[in-house]
């Protein structure tokens, strides 16, 4: 019996995508462009259970996985998400191949977001780590832990720019700028897809686009956005992460400048594939589809399904009955072609061909347990937290603490030992009980010459209205219903004042900041801003470490504590990372992907702001306070001193479409070694636009031995300086003079000058 030309290896993807292809009928098709939810954690709803007497939305989630395995089984369904357990994988995964019509395997998504098992700081501490290559590797072993469980594409990197903190999910992408955004989320892509074999993923770059931009930082608000700076701001990342290959694109839920991102063909189509070249396939964020009705864009589910389909969607993420089920009534009702159907088949075969699930379905469960439990992960874990602490303030060197000159050192802060909370949000399959917290790691690190003694302190109260996610999660960590706060208080502030130094750690707890985790306030909640202003007033010398994934207000501790270490959510390892920088056995090197504002009442605040009218004022915007941030973007502190000198270019002049190189020399003039982040910013004097007061165009981390001198170099030629501008409707870059400053923040005052002619 001959072998059909699809199941033939030795033909070429599109031979086999085109057989496949052929073969299929409508409601076939529409299956393949169908990805479910799997809700359960793989134990069958027993047969005598009477759903009937749920709740109608809790039967639909008890009936939901016998749903989805009919349509893995009948062919009416290409992907399935949730799935974390290779067994149960496999199992899906036979009836997709063994009992389907057609035998076309399943393809895997879930959210491996900073990790899967071994978890990794969060996405924006990554970018405080201004270190490509950590970044890539910490994804490698992301990838490399979600293969092993039966995961062939991830939902991430999230690569929307983020200009407003009380955004949620600002957390889970590079911050405010552009350029820093780019090499964040092409670092990420690579990490993830590597060489596309056994131990990698798919990257899915989300979501397209505008998201990070919703009004009031509320989640799924929609988003207004001029075309210069969606061109200029919020693109740059997509373009990055498609140029280094990325697999698959996520669509937004959100109406962008009033028209539904899942619906909008000038986006999924016109910019996404014409412009930025991407060849993958789109997949909607979820029930985004379903959604174009509820956004009153859709007449009803068969038009949502052809409006998706003809802007650009390839595959629609649902929790149970996809809009895209009536792409044949579409089709019918001359809604949508086949000929756009096809194209978005084609796009999701040539993918699961592409990564042999038709050689390879199952994923081998005798290697699961060995690549989780992987020590170097855990490794890589460490020292990617240790690279993304950001220093904000050591006045007087009160870091790094000296363990000789030690006896008592008080932790005070619920999450100073929260597992929970120091892994942060958006992950699902973790052991939480592996974690390192902050006073785990400081015990480890000092050992028994020095008394650690913990007081959880203030209570950190719980959101108003509770997270969707806890339910998913048995581990999640709240205050005592029964906590006494003035008696906690009272006892952590005794506790304090009896040792020879207090480390407080501040900030939110893991399910106040991500999806549905916006905030009205970037206050520390509850009391932990007066419990800190009585242990300081004890006169015990006073470290703040902060755990969260947006900067918070922290305008006191700045004007009264000497030293501030920004912490983020570091991870597994986190609490080791941190030991090691507190006690100086790392120098820190982590620096802001945001600018940090003084309180909610500044935000939206950034550095590349326009110039406009009257820039002598900028910081007097308004009439009661000044108008600049608390810590501006790139800024972060080290252990060591730095010097720049030498700053020159190749040339002082270049025609538009040349480029010139500019250096500079960076000394380490302290005693120990340490890494720097180099950072180059330009400003455009005068052109066909005016243009931000700064701009980051290029950056490096490097590690600089002590008493030594590396010499860094930029290009900037046509990539740093072409723009799009309102006035012409496209890209230009003009003849100018440019203002070029290097250092070792967005402050930087070390410039020379560049002279653009036409």
């Amino acid at each position: 019996m001959s072998t059909l030309p699809y199941r033939d290896p030795s033909r070429t993807v599109q031979e086999r995508v085109a057989d496949l292809l052929a073969r299929l009928t409508l409601e076939e098709k529409a299956g393949q462009l169908s990805q479910y939810f799997y809700m359960t954690s793989g134990e069958p709803v027993p047969e005598d259970f009477d759903i009937e007497s749920l709740p109608p939305e809790y039967r639909a989630f008890a009936e939901q996985p016998k749903k989805v395995e009919t349509a893995v089984r009948t062919g009416a369904a290409g992907s399935v998400l949730f799935v974390t357990d290779p067994s149960l994988a496999n199992r899906l995964q036979r009836s997709a191949v063994e009992e389907s019509p057609h035998g076309i395997p399943l393809i895997f998504g879930f959210d491996v977001i900073h990790g899967l098992r071994t978890i990794f700081p969060v996405p924006i501490a990554l970018a405080a780590s201004w270190c490509t290559s950590t970044i890539e590797q910490v994804q490698a072993i992301a990838a490399r832990e979600a293969r092993a469980v039966g995961i062939h594409w991830t939902f991430a990197p999230m690569v929307d720019v983020a200009r407003d903190p009380r955004w949620g999910r600002i957390i889970e992408g590079a911050g405010e700028d552009p350029v820093l955004g780019a090499a964040v989320a092409a670092a990420q892509v690579r990490g993830f897809q590597g060489d596309r074999g056994a131990e990698s993923v798919i990257a899915g770059p989300k979501h397209l686009a505008g998201y990070g931009a919703a009004r009031g930082g509320r989640d799924y608000d929609d988003a207004e956005i001029s075309d210069a700076e969606l061109w200029n701001v919020y693109l740059p990342p997509f373009r990055a992460a498609v140029a280094a290959g990325a697999g698959n694109v996520m669509s937004a839920y959100m109406d962008l400048n009033g028209v539904p991102a899942s619906g909008n063909a000038w986006l999924l189509t016109h910019v996404l594939r014409d412009e930025l070249g991407f060849e993958g396939w789109v997949v909607s964020d979820a029930n985004a589809v379903r959604s174009l009705e509820t956004q009153h864009f859709a007449r009803d589910q068969t038009d949502a399904a052809a409006r998706a389909m003809t802007a650009g969607m390839d595959m629609e993420m649902t929790m149970l009955d996809p809009a895209f089920s009536q792409l044949p009534d579409a089709v019918a009702q001359g809604l949508v072609s086949i000929d756009a159907i096809d194209q978005a088949v084609s796009r999701v075969l040539t993918a699961k061909f592409g990564l042999g699930l038709f050689e390879r379905p199952y994923v081998d469960e005798t290697a699961t347990a060995g690549i989780l439990a992987a020590d170097e992960h855990r490794d890589v874990a460490r020292v990617a937290a240790e690279r993304s602490v950001v220093l904000l303030k050591n006045d007087a060197h009160a870091l790094p603490l000296r363990p000789e000159g030690l006896t008592t050192v008080a932790v005070v802060g619920q999450l100073a030992n929260s597992q929970r909370d120091t892994l942060g949000p958006w992950v699902f399959a973790h052991d939480t009980a592996e974690t390192v917290t902050v006073l785990d790691g400081l015990r480890a690190r000092v050992g028994d010459a020095v008394v650690v003694e913990h007081a959880p302190g203030a209570g950190i109260p719980a959101r108003t209205f509770p997270s969707p996610f806890d339910a998913m999660d048995p581990t999640v960590t709240d205050t005592s219903s029964d906590h006494d706060d003035d008696a906690e208080i009272a006892r952590a502030v005794d506790l304090a004042a009896a040792a020879d130094v207090a480390i407080v750690v501040v900030g939110q707890r893991q399910n106040q900041i991500g999806e549905t985790a916006s905030s009205a306030t970037l206050d520390l909640p509850g009391r932990q801003l007066d419990q800190l202003q009585q242990i300081v007033a004890t006169g015990t010398p006073v470290v703040l470490v902060v755990m969260s994934g947006r900067p918070l207000d922290l305008q006191w501790a700045d004007a009264n504590v000497p030293a501030i270490v920004q912490a983020w959510y570091p991870g597994t390892r986190g609490g080791e990372a941190l030991a090691a920088v507190l006690l100086g056995d790392v120098s820190p090197a982590g620096r802001l992907p945001f600018t940090w504002p003084r309180h909610a009442g500044q935000v939206p605040m950034i550095y590349a702001h326009y110039r406009t009218f009257a820039p002598d004022y900028q910081d007097r915007r308004y009439w009661e306070e000044l108008s600049t941030p608390l810590y501006p973007f790139g800024h972060g502190l080290s252990y060591a001193d730095f010097t720049y000198d030498g700053l020159r270019l190749d040339r002082d002049t270049i025609a538009a479409g040349e480029t010139a190189t500019v250096s500079v020399e960076v000394t380490n003039t302290s005693d120990r070694d340490a890494d720097e982040v180099v950072q180059l910013y330009i400003h455009q004097r005068y052109g066909t636009s005016s243009r931000p007061v700064r701009e980051l165009k290029g950056f490096q981390r490097l590690a600089v031995p002590r008493g030594e001198t590396r010499t860094v170099t930029f290009p900037v030629g046509p990539d740093e300086l072409r723009y799009w501008s309102a006035a012409t409707r496209g890209w230009i870059q003009d003849a100018t003079t440019l203002d070029l400053w290097v250092g070792g923040s967005s402050t930087t005052e070390l410039t020379t000058v560049l002279e653009v002619t036409a």
